[in-house]
């Protein structure tokens, strides 16, 4: 079995056709909230457009049956000393654990992880600000590798309020608290070596939320911070485990499982999130990369999402895409600079399309322009005769074919 591996294509298919059942030593799955969001948003480079649904026609029954197969897939291939974390929001947190129950077993449940995070809190009229997200964790087995660690205390000011002890002095001035040794004794303690070895981690975790200015912050929206993902690591994989995220999105998993010494598979259905996480890795050192399953014929061309198929086609063409999606008069992005280009996911697109392509790149003041389909009929091809031969207008149609065969 392969891994350091990122795999394009849906997550239950993958994993059944390509990962060993008790193969892996960490699942972290971070899906698609139930929570009726979309967003849409075009990446810093200019070049893609990425969108993002959490939206469920038929609610929740049919999201939940849409996740029961996957985890059944993350249980089938987990080794029995390994653990899952399972991210999700209060839409339907709820559900997951009866799931995850039914699943892995009420045995092995272990925590329902608290992510707290601040933000700005508004004045709501029936409920209080909601600023957490829920990360369910399960192992396989009781043999599960766990190791519970300490976090240094930040500051001084922090241990005192939460430890509530006296600060003292000794006579060189140092300072120190009394701890308690167990038995009714209480040793002196240093107060430099007390937050040093710190304090246990429990199942409350204070982590900000990415902000745009962020070092690590990539634009993506539901990117979360590398701190998060480092606790899961580290409690629940050793050097050379191998994880696997079937949600993997912008890659924060795979990416801290490489810095932190482990090996790492990544699913994602986007072919856009696996060429941005497949960059990510290559910026952290991560060498030899593969990459499997990305659309590479037609007929896997035709069944990307619109968005998905807009991107390929602007990115063989080393073109970027037009950020305006409201008065953009059907100009979905430019290639060669400045040359207009529509994208249509359509077979035999007709004369009109031509026709209402060249009256927008004259009312922009252009002369040049592409349309990009699946194919092309006879009257489309005879309107950019016209528009070339009268009007001086050049309308190249561009098949989806023929790109492939150039690149």
């Amino acid at each position: 079995m392969e891994t350091n591996v990122i795999y394009c294509g849906d997550n239950t298919e993958v994993m059944r056709r390509d990962i060993l059942e008790n193969s892996i030593d960490l699942i972290y799955a971070d899906p698609p909230f139930f929570s009726n969001k979309h967003y849409e948003l075009i990446w810093d480079d200019g070049y893609e457009l990425r969108s993002f649904e959490d939206r469920w026609k038929g609610g929740i029954q049919n999201y939940i049956a849409w996740m029961e197969p996957r985890l059944r897939e993350c249980h089938r291939i987990l080794k029995k000393t390994g653990s899952m974390y399972l991210h999700c929001d209060w839409h339907a947190n709820a559900h997951l654990r009866v799931l995850m129950d039914k699943i892995f077993g009420e045995n092995v449940f272990r925590n329902s992880i608290v992510w707290h995070y601040s933000g700005w809190n508004k004045k709501n009229k029936f409920n209080f600000n909601s600023r957490y997200d829920t990360i369910l964790f399960y192992a396989k087995t009781d043999e599960q590798t766990f190791h519970s660690y300490a976090l240094p205390w930040k500051t001084k000011e922090e241990y005192v309020k939460i430890r509530k002890q006296k600060i003292r002095k000794d006579t060189n001035g140092r300072e120190y608290v009394l701890s308690d040794a167990g038995g009714g004794k209480r040793v002196k303690r240093y107060l430099e070596e007390a937050m040093k070895a710190g304090a246990y981690v429990d199942d409350v975790w204070d982590i900000d939320k990415l902000n745009n200015s962020a070092k690590e912050a990539l634009g993506y929206p539901t990117q979360k911070p590398e701190a998060l993902l480092e606790r899961i690591v580290l409690a629940s994989s050793d050097t050379l485990s191998i994880m696997l995220d079937p949600f993997c999105g912008c890659g924060t998993s795979i990416a801290v499982a490489h810095k932190l010494g482990r090996r790492w598979i990544g699913i994602d259905v986007s072919p856009t999130a696996c060429k941005l996480m497949a960059k990510r890795m290559r910026s952290i050192g991560a060498k030899n990369i593969k990459t499997i399953g990305l659309p590479q014929t037609v007929e896997e061309l035709k069944a990307l999402q619109p968005f998905e198929f807009q991107n390929w086609v602007f990115e063989k063409l080393h073109g970027r895409v037009n950020p305006r999606k409201v008065g953009d008069y059907g100009i979905d992005g430019w290639i060669e600079l400045d040359v207009p280009t529509q994208v249509k996911q359509s077979e035999d697109i007709g004369r009109n399309v031509v026709d209402n392509f060249e009256t927008a790149i004259r009312r922009m003041g252009k002369k040049r322009g592409v349309i990009v389909a699946f194919s092309f009929g006879s009257g489309a091809y005879g309107e950019a005769a016209r528009a070339h031969n009268e009007e001086g207008v050049e309308i190249k149609l561009k098949t989806v074919a023929e790109i492939l065969k150039e690149t």
